[in-house]
């Protein structure tokens, strides 16, 4: 399990141990060091005779690059510090001393020519807004912004230490400049098989939204490759859209007194699912493990039926109980004899999949399902076509699984002016307000999927690869999420706030089969059910070894 953490918490841990006098940057520095030089070993078989060009900002974050550059330079990289501001004196002295070289990169125009200099933009601040640390940049010569994105994109690394936890916003300035020519680059490589500089985010990509993985509508963003992180994993690492950018995240333990219980954000890992997973023992019988209502399909979308149907008999309930119109009866049967149509006792329902909610037989059946769930208390995950036939309050039991343009269209339902854009800019913040809206809790669909629940649970899960998405592939999961409701549901009516991890396990399960179905090639959703009785097996195995 994975915590991620907000700027203020981490600076709240970090306090105490500056003021006894850890050196939290010199730690930080040492391990971001060991981790470039791994990564050139074995990109290059060596780390001697490698070159490394450093984004320095004049924050503190700035700091931490120039420490990890003169440790480099002691191992015979070669290293340029490329600063858009006045740097980090201690850390400047550490990396020429070590044989680094350090310039001072500029736009090219002076003050006449509307450049504020520098520093503009480029200012790392604390909370209190006074800059972070001892400068010293007088002194060193000038390169211009372009030739300074040439030497960056020649280099075997690249390490981004504009900004970090105190910036806010895109790198401006000079910084902007650099970052945004130095992307354009790398994007338009000739060959990029070929390979360019391997890029490595110094705690975030400089730009992210720290708290909410938000990304700057007035600037540029240089993706990572790697992301080393100090002392906790920012929330903005495992959120959307930023989470896209971070590339592989490797966090430090500097040892920050951190609580884990009131993380901002957590992801799960492979390892928390035998925890989770409701696996039966030899007392146990087919109700006992679980009946699942499913109100799914339509004459002219039976497939949907039969993929959230297939998912959910594949993850082991232990019984499904189907409602639609005959010829969906008919492809389901065929597809899964051991489905029982008709009505009878549930534990937990799942409604939507290939719903026309201008079909009114099948609307129906969805709303009175909705409203039984409701009335007993069961958990329901509502899908596709029933996102429009939802009550005005629902309970956090009840998890809502749109992608970013079904949330829009349900908020705009409720009053609320977004478009599927916005919803894609800061999926948290519309995840947030449906759930506020709703009572709900909603799983927002996606390459991160992100979740959002009671007691302010926040959820993200990226487990999946891009083949996933792929027509029904919604459908399977939430045919996987029924499945664990119904297999859970005394715990859920126990405690609704379960509700959100054990959509993070559907989503996380959900996207290792797909990778299982066939590695590192296309896929289609039925592919992705039948692959997931094998990944849960692998996952409950690996727990007990």
């Amino acid at each position: 399990m994975i915590h991620g953490y907000t700027a203020a918490q981490i600076r709240a841990a970090e306090e105490p141990l500056l003021t006894a006098g850890r050196p939290l940057m010199q730690h930080a520095a040492f391990a971001l060091a060991g981790a470039v030089a791994g990564e050139l070993a074995a990109r290059r078989g060596r780390v001697v005779g490698s070159t490394a060009v450093l984004l320095v900002g004049a924050g503190n974050n700035g700091g931490d690059t120039l420490h990890a550059g003169a440790l480099l330079a002691r191992r015979g990289v070669r290293v340029l510090a490329l600063c858009t501001g006045s740097p980090h004196a201690e850390g400047l002295a550490a990396l020429r001393r070590a044989g680094g070289r350090a310039v001072l990169v500029t736009d090219g125009l002076d003050e006449a020519g509307g450049n504020a200099g520098p520093d503009e933009g480029s200012q790392e601040t604390d909370a209190s807004g006074a800059s972070d640390g001892p400068r010293a940049g007088a002194a060193l010569p000038t390169l211009w912004a372009g030739d300074a994105a040439a030497e960056a994109a020649t280099a075997d690394v690249l390490l981004d230490g504009l900004l970090g936890i105190g910036g806010s916003g895109a790198p401006r300035g000079v910084a902007g400049v650099l970052t945004a020519v130095l992307a354009q680059t790398l994007t338009d490589r000739d060959d990029p098989a070929a390979g360019g500089p391997l890029v490595v985010a110094v705690d975030l990509p400089s730009g992210i939204g720290v708290d909410d993985g938000a990304l700057p509508t007035d600037g540029t963003v240089l993706p990572a490759d790697l992301t080393v992180t100090f002392g906790g994993v920012k929330a903005g690492l495992l959120l959307p859209p930023a989470s896209a950018l971070a590339g592989t995240v490797w966090p430090v333990d500097l040892g920050l007194p951190l609580d884990p219980e009131r993380a901002a954000v957590i992801r799960l890992d492979p390892t928390d699912v035998a925890a989770l997973w409701p696996v039966p023992g030899t007392g146990d019988h087919k109700y006992t493990r679980g009946v699942l209502g499913v109100v799914a399909g339509t004459a002219r979308y039976p497939g949907a039926a039969v993929l959230a149907v297939t998912a959910a008999a594949r993850s082991g309930v232990g019984m499904i109980r189907f409602q639609g119109p005959d010829r969906v009866v008919d492809a389901v049967l065929a597809a899964r004899p051991e489905v029982v149509h008709g009505t009878g006792r549930v534990q937990a329902w799942l409604v939507g999949p290939g719903v026309d909610p201008e079909d009114g037989e099948q609307a129906d059946g969805v709303r009175q399902s909705l409203a039984a769930a409701l009335a007993a208390g069961q958990p329901v995950v509502a899908d596709a076509g029933a996102l429009s036939l939802l009550p005005e309050r629902l309970a956090p039991s009840c998890v809502l699984t749109p992608h970013a343009g079904e949330l829009a269209t349900l908020l705009v339902g409720r009053g609320v002016q977004v478009d599927r854009a916005a919803v894609e800019r800061e999926p948290v913040r519309w995840a947030r307000r449906a759930q506020e809206l709703t009572g709900a809790t909603v799983l927002l669909k996606g390459a991160t999927t992100v979740v959002v629940g009671a007691q302010g649970a926040c959820l993200s899960q990226a487990d999946g690869p891009g083949w996933l998405a792929t027509a029904g592939a919604g459908d399977v999961l939430s045919g996987v999420l029924g499945a664990l409701l119904a297999g859970r549901a005394t715990e859920v009516v126990e405690d609704p706030s379960v509700t959100a991890t054990l959509a993070a396990v559907a989503a996380l399960v959900h996207g290792r089969a797909a990778r299982r179905a066939n590695p590192g090639g296309p896929i289609v959703a039925l592919d992705v059910a039948e692959a997931v009785p094998g990944t849960v097996a692998e996952l409950l195995a690996a727990a007990e070894r």
